[in-house]
């Protein structure tokens, strides 16, 4: 079997980031899948599955209500190794294309207060396990460490 495309990338060498993952074409639509990278793999710990169940929801609420990305959100949700998040989007778009989004959207994570959407038994199979303070942290220190400068080498996955 061949390799996925995500298995060829050299994760020793990956630093958090924005990355184009994939490009699909979907009965002549272009879906651009995004490495949205939050701690370095195998150098930094992994994201608990607390803090990254509250991003969800905050992030796929965020995307889905967007004026101008809601209509182009296909999905937004964890990596299984735990650095990260895939966010899929419609169009042929690149890393750039999307930096001031997720500027916004971790910009609403940082700042949010009040209940998380969905934190409930009734909408939510792991209502329990979802962990807002550190949500906040890690959005707030993406934002501050990798977005608000974001250089090319963090927009493009290393050779």
């Amino acid at each position: 079997m061949e390799k996925i495309a995500s298995f060829t990338i050299d994760h020793l060498r990956l630093l958090p980031g924005v990355y184009v993952s994939r490009k699909d074409d979907v009965n002549g639509n272009i879906l651009t899948t995004f490495d949205i990278r939050i701690t370095r793999p195998n150098f930094e710990p992994v994201l608990n599955t607390a803090e990254m169940h509250a991003m969800e929801h905050l992030g796929a609420t965020f995307l889905r209500n967007h004026a101008t990305w809601g209509s182009k959100t296909i999905y937004f949700g964890p990596m299984g190794c735990r650095t990260g998040f895939y966010l899929i989007l419609s169009g042929n778009l690149t890393s750039e294309d999307i930096v001031p989004l997720l500027r916004e959207m971790f910009t609403f994570m940082a700042d949010f207060e009040g209940d998380v959407p969905g934190q409930s038994a009734k909408d939510c199979g792991n209502y329990l396990d979802i962990n807002l303070p550190m949500a906040k942290y890690v959005s707030r220190k993406y934002l501050n460490e990798v977005l608000d400068n974001i250089t090319p080498d963090r927009l493009n996955y290393p050779e």
